[in-house]
């Protein structure tokens, strides 16, 4: 029987996806926004089993997020491999838009010999658009793809597609900027160039990137147009089926193996709720809004993975139709001629074959773990160490969780429907304005954070604080006092909408504290402003006095559950 490969292939917060191919060495990246370091990327053999190998933009440097808006930041980055060395475009954006028509972009590329670095200094482009990729034509030239933001009243904020040459030598954009492609009535961005058999092919993401995502293409002869439009309104979409497994798929990039088969990664997501109500057939129709109410995708957007040919001089999913598929094939061969799929099987309960972060971190090492990011700022000794204590993690307090600067934050991605998370906290706050603990966080303006504080008249206490669309809150009614706990456990246990909290002084003997809470807040679809990561859990630790207070951390655990 074939081997397989399941969908999403990188479950959880990896949005927007961008692959590339070195001999049979499989890559890809993803957005990170306000998360640094910046641009995860994982490794296959097979694409089937993925590893997560690290971060491309790791010094201020290259990507500085202070002051950067929830959800700007590094969005749609596109790598790309070609005369012996990795390219990579990124933007780094101030503002998502919402309330305002500026967006403030940096388009930026940065290159490298090898994946894991060390990476050049950023070569500045231009700030016309997002979601901007580069083109390596067979002749040698390069192309800056990218879309059109106009800011102006009464225009349509997405304006067209354009490409520019780019000139490696002079590290410059050259010649004129020429607009290719310009589509009225749907949202197009995130546009792609590749070339198949004497034709320029034009892939684009289409609709938002909500419910109402696909991909569509257009070819020319020519790389400057013009370009006539596919007969199939959508390569790849899930608008029209509010049943499907995978919702909102769009945003798309194509891969050739080695044995001249075509594949294409995309964005999905899968909401908590599923709906067997309306579907209809036609891909250039969006279902009602109320189809998807109630619907939240805590996971955020994740990377899934097609099988594709080319049909009648157009790309087309394997098999019929424009639905994201949960399974598709593994590619005929893999390394060294080995059936692929069967390098290794996949480990624990994680989706498709990407192998388990580890279980638990016991923070042994000099440097944190690949898995965590932190928010906004690098990893620096002057708020966080991993020798001052030796076996422990050590924050030092930081900005109030409503920051945007330099907030005392470590989080890792959340992958599963159903998990529990632990830590153990050693902290001795003073003031009230002293806080540290465990945090389920999307944004500054949604979390949820069980921490211990002082209060002036109980002394040390272990509470719930949280956030809700940017109304920030107090559990004070299920606070409790915990002036004899030298060590304070904590743990958070999801089970689809459902968070709960608990604590105890031993790891043995444990107290629910405040209710249950509703995790799937933790997402896209929630709140009254443009959302586009994903849950994170982690630790953090805040000193509003300014004297960085430290809280010592044991150990982060992080077990999947059986649904």
């Amino acid at each position: 029987m074939p081997a397989t490969i399941q969908n999403p292939i990188l479950p959880g917060f990896f949005p927007d996806p961008s692959i590339c191919r070195v001999g049979e060495d499989y890559y890809i990246a993803n957005s990170s926004f306000e998360w640094f370091p910046g641009v995860p990327i994982h490794h296959s053999k097979d694409l089937k089993n993925w590893r997560f190998v690290g971060h491309t933009l790791t010094r201020k440097s290259q990507l500085d997020l202070s002051g950067i808006a929830d959800s700007a930041g590094v969005w749609a980055p596109s790598l790309s491999y070609a005369d012996g060395q990795f390219w990579l475009i990124y933007t780094n954006i101030r503002y998502t838009g919402m309330g305002r028509p500026f967006k403030d972009i940096g388009i930026y590329l940065t290159t490298a010999k090898d994946i894991a670095g060390p990476r050049s200094d950023p070569v500045v482009l231009n700030s016309i658009g997002f979601d901007p990729s580069l083109f390596h034509d067979d002749d040698g030239r390069k192309w800056l793809v990218n879309m059109r933001w106009d800011f102006r009243k009464g225009r349509h904020r997405f304006a067209g597609i354009v490409v520019q040459e780019y000139d490696p030598k002079s590290q410059k954009l050259v010649g004129p900027m020429t607009q290719i492609l310009e589509k009225t009535g749907i949202l197009t961005e995130g546009p792609n160039l590749y070339k198949h058999d004497g034709w320029y092919y034009l892939m684009l993401a289409e609709g938002g990137t909500g419910w109402n995502h696909g991909i569509s293409a257009a070819r020319s002869k020519n790389i400057l147009g013009p370009y006539e439009l596919d007969p199939q309104p959508s390569v790849i979409t899930s608008r029209d089926d509010a049943t499907l497994y995978l919702q909102k798929a769009g945003h798309c990039e194509l891969v050739e193996t080695p044995s001249g088969e075509w594949y294409l990664v995309h964005l999905a997501s899968r909401p908590l709720k599923t709906n067997a109500g309306e579907n209809i057939a036609s891909p250039d129709k969006t279902i009602s809004a109320e189809a998807h109410a109630g619907h939240r995708c805590v996971l955020g957007r994740e990377t899934c993975l097609q099988r594709v040919e080319w049909r009648d001089g157009w790309l087309r999913l394997a098999g019929e139709g424009h639905h994201p598929m949960v399974s598709c094939s593994t590619p005929t061969l893999g390394s060294a001629g080995i059936p692929a799929g069967e390098f290794r099987e996949s480990e624990g309960n994680t989706p498709a074959g990407m192998p388990a972060l580890p279980g638990c971190d016991h923070f042994n090492s000099p440097n944190l773990d690949v898995q965590w990011s932190s928010l906004r700022r690098p990893v620096e000794e002057s708020w966080i160490s991993l020798t001052e204590r030796s076996g422990w993690l050590r924050l030092r307090g930081g900005d109030s969780p409503f920051s945007l600067f330099k907030q005392s934050l470590i989080a890792r991605r959340v992958q599963h429907f159903k998990f529990s998370a632990k830590t153990c906290l050693e902290f001795s706050p003073n003031h009230y304005t002293q806080m540290a603990g465990l945090i389920c966080y999307y944004d500054t303006r949604q979390h949820f954070y069980l921490r211990v504080t002082h209060d002036e008249k109980l002394g040390k206490i272990l509470g719930v604080i949280l956030t809700d669309d940017g109304a920030y809150d107090e559990l004070t009614e299920s606070q409790i006092i915990i002036n004899d706990w030298k060590q304070i456990f904590l743990r958070s246990a999801v089970d689809g909408e459902k968070l709960q909290f608990s604590a105890s002084p031993d790891g043995k003997v444990w107290r629910d504290i405040g209710p249950v809470l509703d995790f799937s807040k933790l997402s896209d679809d929630y709140g009254s402003t443009l959302r586009f990561t994903g849950a994170m859990i982690g630790l953090c630790a805040q000193d509003l006095n300014g004297t960085h207070v430290a809280a010592d951390f044991d150990y982060f655990s992080y077990l999947p559950q059986n649904s």
